[in-house]
């Protein structure tokens, strides 16, 4: 389909006066009307200066972006901050105006008219209570004072709106103006008129529109598409409706910052949910709005979409937040609130899809809280193992789809992941990638300590990264340099504690070791009088072959038949075995050859 666009330069009278043919209307999805004291007194400054330096340029006010909706009115995508400032700027200069007979005056009057009202069309005779534009702002009650200021020229003195209190100031600063500069009153009405400039750009469709918007856009925060949903939501509701709407709407964007989440991203994790019920099980991920926009926004008219993003929020509540949610034991699990702590620092968003749809799906279910554990358990051996082994995004994408796809068909879903080499692992974690070394690291920790890890910690170069030539003599200082970024040599450590250690040695930083929360590095301090290579290697295999241990029990080499889709423990005499397979398996991953596996387990 062919994306047409209009772009014309027009004076603010020339633009205005387009909405006596279409209306402007701001819709619901915008926020309210927020411009300051302060840009209105820069806006009304900068008119001044021109007009004082008799400027024969226009002045450039900036782009409009619209369509024309349905109801064939322009739909304001961007730009309704400043459209409405002009309209209550005119309605201002209008009023000043009002009551002289001046032949400059009843000519900027007439000027003025045609951009704010509707006329007769034999009689020119102004309609005041037809104004050119409507704010259907949601859950903003200044609307209708915006129309009553347009339609009576009076401002609330008490009201604690925008629009009253920028009404009034544009009053005392016109007022102001007409005492000091009487000369250059009706130019300077005259210049804001017609040579103030913008650029208004009509697109032929909303999605035309809000690309442009996104793409011109550098004022702050762009429209999202939580915003378009939410009007569509709304405006498919009756009064009462819309009414509740609102209510639980505020108060869900409210909780989802307190939780460093936001709404755009509820619907993002949501849809996953929606497309593991469709069994998709693409890898390629459609655009939000894309994907909700279909079938006429089908999707967001169910009675149950505020209660599934309430029920979404609820779960990064306690993983961010670090909360606890009445009358769910789960969330006061200690395990549970580690492994999702350890999810946390996964490098990538790939592992809060399945949390999402296997959280929404089962969180009622009697047996949630042993089977949310054991899931997230395996989640994250599956997860990490192949990321340190693969450290890219496409190690996982696939098998993270289908395993969406299968969450909903079993509290224990098949895991469909590529196996992954003892040896290679082990190898590969004790020289960890820079992106997995705190999911290894919380891991690990984990192990020794009931508690959560404190919220502010960094990693902590056991030997520091800065040493003296001589304290190796013997040893290259790369193959140093190596070892100490090492896993072995890297502990978590509360930042506070570790800017006191500094860059300091073993012996010098045990003291401080000591006051840690960390469980991990206080048995280290106790366990060692002093640190340095043989140290870091037998470390890196300690950690080695413990996450090793620990993927494995959480089930990295667990698989399942077809049929049952139940976890399997592979027999220690069948390792040998798996480990051939597994090169196999790296050169041919058929059916075929899955099916010889399972046959042989």
């Amino acid at each position: 389909m062919t994306t047409t666009i209009e772009v014309n330069k027009q004076s603010v009278r020339q633009f205005l006066e387009t909405g006596k043919l279409k209306k402007f209307v701001i819709p619901e999805y915008q926020r309210p009307y927020a411009w300051t004291d302060e840009q209105i007194q820069v806006l009304f400054d900068d008119l001044a200066e021109y007009t004082a330096n008799n400027n024969e340029s226009t002045y450039f006010l900036g782009s409009i972006v619209a369509y024309e909706n349905e109801q064939q009115e322009q739909e304001i995508i961007d730009g309704q901050q400043r459209i409405t400032t002009l309209f209550l700027l005119l309605r201002v200069i209008y009023g000043k105006l009002e009551n002289s007979s001046e032949k400059e005056a009843v000519f900027l009057k007439s000027q003025i008219e045609p951009a704010l009202w509707e006329q007769d069309d034999l009689t020119g005779e102004v309609k005041l209570d037809k104004i050119l534009i409507r704010s259907k702002v949601m859950g903003d009650e200044g609307n209708e004072e915006f129309a009553n200021i347009l339609v009576r020229g009076q401002a609330d003195v008490k009201s604690k709106s925008n629009y009253s209190k920028n009404y009034i100031l544009i009053q005392q600063l016109l007022n102001d103006y007409a005492t000091n500069e009487p000369l250059s009153f009706y130019r300077f009405i005259s210049n804001i008129l017609n040579k103030a400039i913008l650029l208004p750009i009509t697109a032929d469709t909303q999605d035309t529109a809000l690309t442009i918007f996104s793409t011109l856009n550098d004022r702050g925060l762009a429209l999202s598409d939580a915003d378009i949903f939410k009007a569509k939501i709304y405006n498919h509701l009756d009064v009462e409706g819309k009414n509740d709407f609102i209510e639980k709407w505020q108060q869900l964007d409210e909780e989802a910052t307190n939780a460093n989440e936001s709404i755009q991203k509820l619907f993002y994790y949501y849809m996953f949910y929606l497309r593991a019920l469709e069994n998709d099980r693409n890898t390629t991920t459609p655009g939000v709005r894309k994907y909700y926009s279909k079938n006429n926004f089908e999707r967001l008219y169910s009675d149950d979409v505020l209660t599934n993003l309430n029920t979404i929020l609820n779960l990064w509540i306690v993983v961010n937040n670090r909360n606890s949610l009445d009358g769910q034991p789960w969330s006061e699990n200690k395990e549970i609130k580690q492994v999702l702590d350890c999810l946390t620092s996964y490098p990538n968003e790939f592992w809060k899809y399945p949390v999402v749809t296997y959280y929404l799906h089962y969180h009622k279910s009697v047996e949630f809280e042993d089977d949310f554990l054991a899931f997230l358990r395996r989640l994250l051996a599956t997860l990490s193992a192949r990321y340190i082994v693969t450290p890219t995004i496409n190690a996982v994408k696939r098998g993270i789809l289908n395993l969406n796809a299968e969450i909903v068909k079993s509290p224990k879903p098949k895991f469909d992941f590529t196996p992954i080499d003892e040896k290679e692992l082990k190898e590969k974690i004790k020289d960890a990638h820079r992106n997995t070394v705190r999911m290894i690291l919380k891991m690990i920790s984990y192990q020794h300590q009931e508690d959560l890890l404190p919220e502010k910690w960094e990693i902590e170069h056991i030997f520091p990264q800065k040493w003296q030539p001589t304290y190796f003599p013997t040893t290259s200082d790369k193959e140093v340099r190596s070892l100490v970024e090492h896993i072995g040599n890297k502990i978590p450590f509360e930042k506070k504690l570790n800017i006191t250690a500094s860059n300091g040695y073993f012996t010098k930083k045990k003291e401080i070791y000591n006051q840690s929360r960390v469980g991990i590095l206080r048995e280290l301090s106790n366990s060692h009088d002093d640190w340095g290579l043989d140290e870091i290697r037998e470390r890196d295999i300690r950690i080695a072959d413990e996450l090793f241990n620990l993927l494995s029990q959480w089930g990295l080499y667990q698989s399942e038949t077809e049929e049952s889709r139940q976890l399997i423990p592979i027999p220690e005499d069948k390792i040998s075995d798996y480990q051939q397979f597994i090169k196999i398996f790296n050169k041919d991953d058929s059916d075929e050859t899955r099916q010889m596996f399972l046959t042989m387990m």
